[in-house]
């Protein structure tokens, strides 16, 4: 939140960070920053588990990334299946063996790992073999126009029969009509993101819309 330009899309900040080298501090802080958000909200008894966490190229290089999420998991005195870190399919390919290594580490402290934006990269399908991947997210641009495109109906198809086959579990990104939910749902893609549900939200009003949270609040 800018004080005089407003609210600054990550669009618009993130390229900026990653030129400049703040990219990897900025993701350390997120990590911290969701972990006390996340210890906040267990003990309000509201159980938000996985918060996802975007990873970029330079961050899958860093040797402290690792050290530092399970120190932010231990100093909130949390389990590591409350985190979920998304890479995109270009910054895998950027250094295949460096990200390799960094998200076998992380899947071995328990976090779960998702490939984000599936599909618009460089479309390789080695890294579905040689990474510790557990969810594809299925890009909007693929989303936005079903069910009437057939090129996009065509596609999407393919993907979650893809990750159907390789027991992936699946994230529909973009969704923003109760169409788009049908077709998907006919498919067996059964979780979904999108403006459809809500668009991005602080922590509090995140918290008076999920369910799980209701319980302690009208007790």
């Amino acid at each position: 939140m800018h004080p005089t330009r407003g609210l600054i899309a990550p669009l618009a900040f993130i390229p900026i960070a990653e030129e400049t080298g703040l990219i990897e501090p900025i993701t350390l802080w997120v990590i911290e920053d969701v972990c006390r958000q996340l210890a906040a909200w267990r003990a309000e008894g509201l159980r938000a588990a996985p918060v996802s966490i975007n990873l970029d190229a330079s961050s899958l290089r860093n040797r402290d990334l690792v050290t530092a999420v399970e120190q932010a998991l231990a100093q909130n005195s949390l389990p590591a299946s409350v985190l979920e870190f998304e890479v995109t399919e270009s910054s895998l390919m950027r250094d295949m063996d460096e990200a390799c290594k960094t998200l076998q580490a992380l899947r071995n402290i328990g976090v779960k790992l998702s490939i984000n934006d599936f599909g618009t990269g460089y479309s390789s399908l080695t890294y579905l073999k040689r990474f510790p991947v557990d969810t594809l997210k299925i890009d909007r641009s693929f989303i936005q126009d079903l069910p009437s495109n057939q090129s996009d109906k065509a596609l999407t198809m393919a993907i979650i029969a893809m990750a159907h086959n390789l027991n992936l579990a699946l994230i529909a990104e973009g969704v923003e009509t109760w169409e788009q939910v049908a077709f998907l749902v006919d498919r067996q893609c059964f979780f979904a993101q999108g403006f459809l549900f809500a668009k991005p939200l602080p922590a509090d009003d995140f918290a008076k819309l999920a369910p799980i949270g209701a319980e302690k609040r009208t007790a």
